[in-house]
């Protein structure tokens, strides 16, 4: 069948339109650079013509609270209209397991008015919540440093590879409508501040990580499970420290 992928050149997008590619589906990666604009309504007729499936991993070039607002809603309304006009059977969309446990964070309150409007829709629809990915994890020690030191809450922490990533949504695309969520994330659990002081560790970073109860994730203070999908979830296998080692040969 044919899949859009919107954000298909991106880091889950490019490795789902390339799973679904392997198992035979015509998976179409849809973005900016390949002449779609969910923003402007760019391309978005004609990519949608005989479409099946639209799977909507895309993500604001912005987190600042007003921007990513904008950006999911105005991109989701675009999308869903030209999937109704089109006659799409099934919208998937990747969300972040915790969204709605943090709505004074602007990103996630940005997620929870994306799912409303795929909600009240008239498409039928899945939602994907998956935890962090290990590709994200260098990037949230940064965001939390204070000079040499990397300020983590012991909170739960359970990230997952985005090769499962992308090979969860693939299976939710192909399969039939949710009209609900389903929440993915990986194999391990850990406390969120051993786990980036044993990564930093692993990196050879020098920088030090402090336990703070008060440390803030992308500006919000976090409590135990915030971040950790609940029972039922479906979960990964690779373990973060073999995902790094393999990552470390093939670089």
């Amino acid at each position: 069948m044919k899949i859009v992928v919107v954000g298909g050149t991106g880091l889950i997008g490019s490795k789902l339109v390339a799973k679904l590619g392997e198992h035979g589906h015509q998976a179409v990666a849809a973005a900016p650079s390949t002449g779609v604009d969910t923003l402007t309504g760019e391309g978005l007729a004609e990519v949608m013509a005989d479409t099946r499936v639209v799977v909507d991993v895309s993500n604001s070039p912005s987190f600042e609270p007003t921007a990513v607002m904008e950006f999911f809603e105005t991109s989701t309304r675009n999308l869903l209209a030209a999937e109704a006009a089109a006659g799409v059977g099934h919208h998937v969309a990747v969300s972040v397991v915790g969204t709605e446990r943090l709505p004074q964070n602007g990103y996630f309150r940005a997620k929870i008015a994306q799912e409303r409007l795929i909600e009240k829709s008239s498409i039928p629809f899945s939602l994907v919540h998956a935890t962090q990915f290990f590709e994200f994890v260098r990037h949230i020690a940064d965001e939390a440093t204070d000079g040499d030191t990397v300020r983590i809450a012991p909170v739960l922490f359970q990230p997952m590879a985005g090769d499962e990533v992308a090979q969860a949504v693939g299976g939710v695309a192909v399969g039939s409508p949710l009209n609900g969520r389903v929440e993915i994330g990986g194999p391990e659990r850990f406390r969120m501040d051993e786990f980036f002081r044993d990564a930093l560790a692993g990196w050879g970073d020098p920088r030090k990580v402090v336990t703070d109860p008060h440390a803030r994730y992308f500006g919000s203070e976090l409590e135990e499970r915030t971040l950790v999908p609940g029972d039922g979830a479906t979960l990964g296998q690779i373990r973060y420290r073999d995902w790094l080692g393999r990552t470390a040969q093939a670089g």
